[in-house]
C-alpha cells in the first residue's frame, strides 16, 4: 500500500503543473500563432486564464478553510482538467454562463456584440 500511495502522490505532484500550466501555456501559444486566427480557440484560452487566475486568487484567500478539505487538490485538478480538455471547452462555457452573463451585466460593460455561444 505504501508504494501505491507514493506513486499516487508523485503522479499528483506532476499532473497538477502539467494540466494547470504547461498544457494551457502550449495551447495558448498555438492559438495565438495559428493562421488564420481561430476566434473560438483564442476565446477558450483567454477564458481559461481568467478563470484560473480567479480560482488561484480564491484559493489563496480561502486557504485556511481549504486545508481542512482533504480532497481539495484532487477536486481542483479534476475541475481544471474539465476547463482545459478541448472537447469540453469548459473555460469558454463557464465564462459565457457566469462572467459574461452576470458580472459584465452588473458592471455595465455587456453588449450583444460579444455574445458568441
Amino acid at each position: 500500500m505504501g508504494q501505491l500511495w507514493t506513486t499516487y502522490k508523485s503522479f499528483r505532484a506532476l499532473a497538477g503543473p502539467v494540466i494547470m500550466l504547461l498544457y494551457p501555456l502550449q495551447a495558448s501559444v498555438m492559438a495565438i500563432e495559428s493562421r488564420p486566427m481561430n476566434v473560438a480557440e483564442n476565446e477558450q484560452w483567454l477564458a481559461y486564464w481568467i478563470l484560473y487566475s480567479f480560482l488561484t486568487l480564491m484559493e489563496m484567500l480561502l486557504q485556511p478553510l481549504l486545508q481542512w478539505i482533504p480532497i481539495w487538490y484532487d477536486a481542483k485538478l479534476l475541475f481544471v482538467l474539465w476547463l482545459v480538455v478541448p472537447n469540453y471547452k469548459g473555460a469558454a462555457f463557464l465564462y459565457d454562463k457566469i462572467v459574461r452573463g452576470h458580472l459584465l451585466k452588473k458592471l455595465g460593460h455587456y453588449t450583444d456584440r460579444y455574445k458568441s455561444f
